[in-house]
Parts: C-alpha cells; sequence; structure tokens
C-alpha cells in the first residue's frame, strides 16, 4: 500500500500568513510585536535553528531579540534575564532555548517567564491551565501535532490515539490537546514495555520519545496515521526522527516526515503565538485566546 506524506510546510506557510497578517494589522493600532529569545550555549545546531526563527520573524513582521549570554551562563545570570524581560512592557513572548549550561536546570528557571508571555507553554502554570482548559499557550511542537491532524482532516473524535513519550514538552500536553478534541489517549513511555499492543490497534501514533528508530513497521497497521515528533541527529550530521521510515513507509495508512513536518509547523506556531500574545496585552480586539490552546 501507498503511504500518505503528512508534510507540514504547506501547513507551516499558511501559518506563517496568518502571523504576518496579524502583525500587520496589530502595527496599524501601533503595537509591534517583539519576540525574545534567551540562549546560553555554543551548540552550532541550535544556534542554526535561533537564527532561522529569527530570519521568520523578521519576513513576518515580527520583531525578535536573540539574548545571547554566552554557555557559561550561570542559574542566577538566567533568572535575572528572565524575571527583566518579563517585566519589559516591549517583549510580547520568550523562549528560553536549550541546551542550558552545565548544572543549569530548565525546571528552575521556566516558572520565571510569565504566562501571557509564555508562548511555548514552559511554565508550569501553563500545562496546569490546559489540563483545566483556561487560556494559555500550548506548547508549540504539541500544537503543532494537532494543527497537522486537523490539516489533513485525520479525526481524533471517539479515536484511538497512542502518545509514545510523557515529556512536559510534547507528551502530557499533548495528551491534553488531544482529550480536548474528545479522542481516546494512551500514554506510552520508558516502562510500558512492549509497545507494539497498543500502537498496532491505534488510529493514530505520536512518537515523542527521542529514540532513533524507536517504531518499525511491525509497530502499525494499515490504519495507522503517524506523527513523527523525533528530532535526532546522525553522527553525518543528517536529521531523522523517532520513527523508522523505511519501515513504516508502505505499511502505515499516513507518516509525517523529518524534516519537513512538525518541526517547520512549530516555528510558524512560535511566531503566531507572539502575535497572539502582543495583542492579549494590548488589550486589542480580535479573536480572543481559546480555553486550552493558544
Amino acid at each position: 500500500m501507498k503511504t500518505e506524506v503528512l508534510s507540514g510546510k504547506g501547513l507551516a506557510g499558511m501559518i506563517r500568513e496568518r502571523a504576518q497578517d496579524e502583525a500587520r494589522q496589530l502595527e496599524l493600532r501601533g503595537v509591534h510585536p517583539v519576540l525574545a529569545v534567551v540562549v546560553a550555549t555554543d551548540d552550532e545546531s541550535t544556534l542554526w535553528y535561533v537564527r532561522s526563527i529569527e530570519r521568520s520573524a523578521g519576513r513576518a513582521g515580527i520583531g525578535c531579540r536573540i539574548v545571547d549570554i554566552g554557555p557559561d551562563a550561570t542559574e542566577q545570570v538566567l533568572a535575572g534575564v528572565l524575571r527583566d524581560l518579563s517585566a519589559e512592557a516591549s517583549v510580547n513572548g520568550i523562549i528560553l532555548q536549550t541546551p542550558l549550561p552545565s548544572g543549569v536546570r530548565a525546571d528552575n528557571l521556566v516558572g520565571l517567564i510569565a504566562p501571557h508571555k509564555d508562548i511555548d507553554g514552559a511554565n508550569p502554570l501553563s500545562l496546569g491551565r490546559l489540563a483545566v482548559g483556561q487560556p494559555a499557550f500550548a506548547p508549540a511542537t504539541a500544537r503543532s501535532v494537532v494543527e497537522i491532524l486537523d490539516h489533513f482532516e485525520v479525526p481524533t473524535a471517539g479515536r484511538n490515539v497512542v502518545v509514545v513519550g510523557r515529556s512536559a514538552v510534547v507528551g502530557k500536553p499533548l495528551s491534553l490537546l488531544l482529550l480536548a478534541k474528545d479522542a481516546t489517549v494512551t500514554i506510552c513511555h520508558s516502562r510500558t514495555g512492549e509497545l507494539e499492543p497498543f500502537t498496532r490497534a491505534a488510529d493514530v501514533v505520536v512518537v515523542a520519545a527521542g529514540r532513533t528508530g524507536l517504531l518499525t513497521g511491525s509497530h502499525v497497521s494499515e490504519k495507522t496515521v503517524v506523527v513523527d515528533v523525533g528530532t535526532n541527529v546522525l553522527p553525518d550530521g543528517s536529521l531523522v526522527g523517532d520513527v523508522d521510515a523505511a519501515s513504516v513507509s508502505g505499511v502505515a495508512a499516513a507518516l509525517t516526515p523529518v524534516p519537513g513536518g512538525v518541526g517547520s509547523v512549530t516555528t510558524a506556531l512560535l511566531l503566531l503565538h507572539t502575535t497572539e500574545a502582543a495583542r492579549q496585552q494590548a488589550g486589542v480586539l480580535g479573536r480572543p485566546l481559546a480555553a486550552g490552546v493558544a
């Protein structure tokens, strides 16, 4: 059978256009959306990603301030930067980019990001609000999965959806977003044991475990739609997901590619979240922040 490729590139372009339109409308009202990205690493792949956000923001008419405090930054310095940005009226969205310096724990810092500027849903308050259906920004990667499923008209209401991975960045918030869309959600993780009994019975499988080749053709059936959230860099510098795409292709009903799938949509959503945050902070009339989903 032929496995449909669910590319995120077209959807990402549509979301960027929405962000650009939002930014244009805000500019007419004297509001200039600004995203601040806090960086404390010399990892070249991370710095490349941050530069790509900066370029995308510029094309969409969104200001992007890269706050690079170097790979030797202490937790105290990072905390001060996040507090200052949270209090700065000209900044609408804040991202704390990982990886962080050795010994610095992200979970000690993300709570310092003001929830109304937490455009990547890192603050635990954002996750709590998602859990009870209150307005909050969902982590962009988690929301990307839902946006892709919606874009390709993959039904989730009443369907069996398996999420492989339980991180606070993807697995947990994604399960909440899927529950809000009436999916029957099962979360698998490192202690689950055999994945196959869960994944072969699923209508949709989302893999976000950070393990190359974790999901293979034997884990899926002809009805399964597979969303690969993994981003793993091989020794030769190439990027692959958590899915063994070669063995899944021809078996599953559909599969998102890596690269060109979830990642491209994630970056576009960060821009859209920034414009939505700017609008909310400025009190501009418009589309309200939806409960549970930014």
